[in-house]
């Protein structure tokens, strides 16, 4: 005698409220795009719950600042959520897409040189000669000359300074900060100018507003446009820096979504005072952000001052490649390793590309060798 068998959809068995928090459990993109391809109704619940956004605001809280998703190619302007039509349907099948390849991206591993440009210092003791633009360069000197930014002098010693960059894309993960406090070998002793305590701050400029290239350089002007239009969203905790000269490494808490590119340093107290002023001062030779830009495959525009914003999605885009690594770093590195881990990031991308219908190409991540990973 042949058995009955019965075959249960979970999630009608357990209900839609106990089913969103089993789905919530998975943590890779890649798991929630497998798991909305079991069936039909599995892929119906994943899109109209918005399981993949769900999934981007606990990895990064920020991404709760998105309102409106474009997908470029079609340029199919969002529509205000009313009762389920085919045109809200295809939003949210939009939106699932979308989502489910940024969470891709913000889960992958990291890359170093996130920053685009030096904006603004708050103070130059001698420009050009100590400009903040030589903080972009890798080492202390420049054809055999001295390669810093130095801020004036100060007699008090808790007077702070700024540094304020312009990340590569508007949206960046960021995990670490690395600044390298310049050591005066040309004067006697050979100083270091550090500062007591360092703090981070990431924001975006006010909607309409963007950089002007003659307030660059200047700093009253600079500041002041910086004061009045750049929202600060993320505020570090202050880290304290070592009067050494070498490449220190603030890692954040938590790796942090800055949303429009803006990162502003902000070196809090001084140490070293120079003899031949009595002046304090604080100088960097080198800064550098450890994170992993969206673009362009992701960008936004912001639509109000208090950063709601609009994701944009380029779907025949690649994501930012890293740098090619020298040599040296290729001959070092364990090539078995990269390859096996190389291979398993591949899959997972076409697996996405396979059951979302196309879309980014996640760039090779691996060439460095302080690659670091969102757990």
């Amino acid at each position: 005698m042949e058995e009955d068998s019965c075959c249960y959809d979970f999630i009608e068995w357990v209900g839609a409220d106990m089913s969103v928090e089993i789905f919530m459990f998975l943590d890779n993109p890649t798991d929630l795009v497998r798991a909305s391809a079991v069936s039909s109704s599995w892929r119906n619940f994943v899109v109209a719950n918005g399981l993949s956004k769900q999934l981007c605001i606990r990895v990064f809280p920020e991404v709760s600042s998105i309102a409106h998703v474009i997908e470029v190619n079609d340029m199919i302007e969002p529509l205000q959520i009313r009762h389920e039509t085919s045109l809200d349907w295809s939003r949210l099948e939009r939106e699932h897409k979308v989502y489910a390849f940024l969470a891709r991206g913000l889960t992958s591993f990291m890359r170093k040189d996130c920053i685009l440009e030096a904006i603004v210092a708050s103070s130059t003791d001698n420009y050009p000669q100590e400009s903040i633009h030589h903080t972009l360069e890798p080492g202390d000197r420049i054809d055999q000359r001295a390669s810093y930014w130095s801020s004036e002098g100060d007699f008090n010693p808790q007077a702070p300074e700024t540094l304020v960059y312009k990340l590569i894309a508007n949206l960046c993960v960021i995990t670490e900060i690395h600044i390298h406090p310049f050591q005066a070998y040309f004067q006697y002793g050979f100083p270091i100018y550090s500062a007591k305590a360092v703090r981070f701050r990431l924001g975006h400029l006010k909607p309409a507003y963007d950089f002007e290239n003659d307030i660059k350089d200047e700093p009253s002007p600079a500041l002041r446009f910086i004061s009045e239009n750049v929202v600060w969203t993320y505020t570090s905790p202050s880290f304290p820096m070592a009067q050494e000269s070498r490449l220190q490494k603030f890692k954040l808490p938590e790796p942090t979504l800055c949303i429009g590119g803006i990162l502003q340093i902000e070196l809090l107290g001084r140490v070293q005072k120079q003899e031949m002023d009595e002046k304090y001062y604080i100088c960097v030779s080198h800064v550098q952000v450890v994170g992993r830009p969206l673009s362009p495959a992701f960008d936004v525009d912001i639509i109000d001052p208090s950063g709601k914003c609009t994701l944009k999605y380029y779907p025949d885009a690649e994501y930012c490649c890293s740098p090619i690594p020298s040599e040296g770093e290729a001959s070092s590195s364990p090539s078995r390793f990269r390859s096996f881990t190389a291979s398993i990031r591949g899959w997972e991308q076409m697996i996405l590309n396979t059951l979302l219908g196309g879309g980014v190409v996640v760039g090779n991540d691996d060439s460095d060798d302080e690659i670091v990973g969102i757990v």
